[in-house]
This record gives structure tokens, C-alpha cells and sequence, in this order.
């Protein structure tokens, strides 16, 4: 039996632990999605029974609490963010889908600071591609990062006209800048 060098030995130890960790992180993104879906769900549900008035979220979560002490995420507070979820979101799925992405935190988040479903969408996007904590998140809204996307901050195209640049042409109408180009 021939004997594996210790450099591949290792290329296929890593190979393996590379996959082992991409598919625990597919696994705690399906287990947020679906922790996501049932927020928005237990909101349906207090919304659906708001004619009971404000004391019933407080028995709702006591019974919760009661009825699963090992789960955290069931005080008076959390089921109103639930609600207010489901508020937010019923009817536009997109939306939905984009935000079952992200933590509870994150959620909470963009539905406190914003109330525009197309900037919370971007927001949304952003903290998923550049992978931002919930404090990130928060510092990104404060800031309005919304409005700096697409504008680079440079000032290349007020430099060009200065020295009387044409970018749609190619060519630079003053001659005595650079009497060397063509």
C-alpha cells in the first residue's frame, strides 16, 4: 500500500474541513430563515387576535415563556417586534426573502431606524454582501450610506473640465496643456 505525502495528506484534511465549515454555515443560515419565517408567522397570529387589546401580548408571553423555558425569545417585547414584523413585511415577499437572511438583531434594526421598505431592502442587501454586525448595520443607517452608494468621492470629472477635457470625444480642446497628444 503506498503511503500518502504529508502535503497531500494535509491538501485533503483541509479540502474536507473547508466543506465541513461551508455546510455549517449553509445550516445556521437555513436555521435563521426559518426562525425569520416563524417570527413573521407568531406576528400573523398577534395580529390576527389585536381585538384582545394590549394585555394579550403580555399573557401570550408569559404562557411562552411557560410553555418553552429552555427558548429565549419570547418576552412581551420581542412578540411586539414580531408583530410589527409581520406589519412590515405582509405582502411583499421580496422583501421577506431578503430579510429572512439576516439575524432578529438585524431585523430589529432596520425596522426601528427605517420606515421605507426600498431603503431597508438596500440596507438589507448591503449588510448581507459586506457581511455587517448589527452595530454595523445601525452605524451604516445613522450615516445614510443609502446615499453614498454610486457616488465615489473623487473629483475626477471636475478636474477634466478644468483643463477642458471632452471624455465623449476623447480629446482635449485645449491644445496648449499637453501639446504632445494628437
Amino acid at each position: 500500500m503506498k503511503q500518502i505525502h504529508k502535503n497531500e495528506f494535509k491538501l485533503v484534511i483541509d479540502k474536507i474541513n473547508n466543506d465541513v465549515r461551508k455546510t455549517q454555515i449553509k445550516a445556521i443560515q437555513q436555521v435563521n430563515s426559518e426562525l425569520i419565517n416563524l417570527y413573521y408567522r407568531i406576528g400573523e397570529v398577534l395580529e390576527e387576535n389585536s381585538k384582545y387589546g394590549n394585555s394579550f401580548i403580555k399573557k401570550v408571553s408569559m404562557e411562552l415563556k411557560l410553555d418553552n423555558p429552555n427558548i429565549k425569545g419570547f418576552s412581551e417585547r420581542n412578540l411586539k417586534y414580531m408583530k410589527k414584523f409581520y406589519l412590515e413585511y405582509k405582502g411583499n415577499v421580496l422583501v421577506q426573502r431578503i430579510v429572512a437572511h439576516l439575524p432578529w438583531r438585524h431585523n430589529i434594526v432596520l425596522m426601528s431606524k427605517l420606515k421605507d421598505n426600498e431603503i431597508r431592502k438596500i440596507y438589507a442587501e448591503a449588510a448581507i454582501k459586506n457581511g455587517w454586525s448589527s452595530d454595523m448595520l445601525a452605524m451604516q443607517i445613522d450615516s445614510n450610506y443609502h446615499l453614498r452608494i454610486g457616488n465615489s468621492s473623487n473629483n475626477f470629472r471636475t478636474s477634466l473640465s478644468e483643463i477642458n477635457c471632452d471624455l465623449a470625444n476623447n480629446t482635449i480642446k485645449d491644445p496648449y496643456i499637453f501639446d504632445f497628444y494628437p
